[in-house]
């Protein structure tokens, strides 16, 4: 119901447990119910809508915003101003109400939880200001992952960018993206963040988009991004190792011989020299 457009998950399931939703028209009692394909749901009668391709759209999200659909104490939310054309749209991941910068968003319920998962190895990039005294070498520990009040966070890739006096610019980067997992970490590092932007998600940048602007990403960039998904993974993963050096021969060892080609008779060994040249001369002949 979610991937047709029709309404959030969340939504979804209070339709079904009101008891609006069919299967078949046989009315459904609980929403953990596999539907295979060339079966019929319906939602008060209606047939659900077909799909939309799957769309991405970047959104430079200014401070003040709720990543929400809704709020029940009405604060404004990221959805306020958007163009009233667009999809119903999903936030893949969160910015909270004092960050800002690149925010994905996306019709596809598929699209949202597979660009979410940490497995993709996409980074989140941030540029961060704080208040406090940078210690550059407890950065650098953020590499190995950090346990804060019982939570683990994976590694975070950091930088000191300046210092003046208490106030200082950080460089952060982590793949996990955990609840206000910034501004915590640096709090366990006595540092107090003033100000959180994120600068890119993967391999999708906030550039030169306006403050408060929306975009859509084109369909062959998102192709050619998911695409290559697993391969940037895999690249990531290859940085810093060393290849192999080749042995080199001991004084007097003596180079094995090839081994015969397949097919070749026993005891035959390999076609050289001057025989062997007068032999394929002669084959090509034939």
């Amino acid at each position: 119901m979610a991937r047709s457009g029709l309404c959030s998950r969340r939504d979804a399931e209070a339709l079904v447990a009101a008891g609006r939703v069919a299967l078949d028209g046989r009315r459904l009692e609980t929403a953990a119910t596999l539907v295979r394909p060339g079966q019929r749901v319906t939602v008060d009668g209606k047939p659900l809508p077909e799909p939309e391709p799957a769309r991405l759209f970047r959104f430079h999200k200014p401070r003040g915003l709720l990543t929400s659909a809704r709020d029940p104490q009405g604060r404004p939310t990221i959805y306020d101003g958007f163009p009233a054309e667009l999809p119903r749209l999903m936030p893949i991941g969160r910015l909270d109400m004092n960050s800002e910068g690149l925010l994905l968003l996306t019709n596809d319920g598929g699209l949202k939880r597979r660009l979410e998962l940490p497995a993709t190895g996409w980074l989140r990039r941030y540029r961060v200001r704080v208040f406090g005294r940078v210690d550059e070498a407890m950065l650098a520990r953020l590499a190995d992952g950090v346990t804060v009040e019982g939570v683990a966070y994976g590694p975070i890739r950091a930088r000191l960018d300046s210092q003046r006096g208490d106030n200082a610019w950080l460089t952060m980067g982590l793949s996990e993206g955990k609840n206000r997992e910034i501004r915590r970490v640096c709090e366990h590092l006595g540092l107090k963040v003033s100000r959180l932007i994120r600068l890119g998600y993967g391999p999708f940048q906030l550039g030169s988009l306006p403050r408060g602007a929306i975009e859509e990403v084109p369909a062959r960039t998102l192709a050619e991004q998911l695409g290559g998904g697993d391969r940037q993974g895999a690249q990531k993963r290859k940085v810093g190792t060393a290849k192999a050096k080749p042995k080199k021969p001991r004084p007097g060892h003596r180079k094995a011989a090839r081994p015969a080609a397949p097919g070749a008779a026993k005891g035959a060994g390999p076609a050289r020299g001057k025989g062997g040249g007068e032999t394929r001369r002669a084959d090509r002949r034939r």
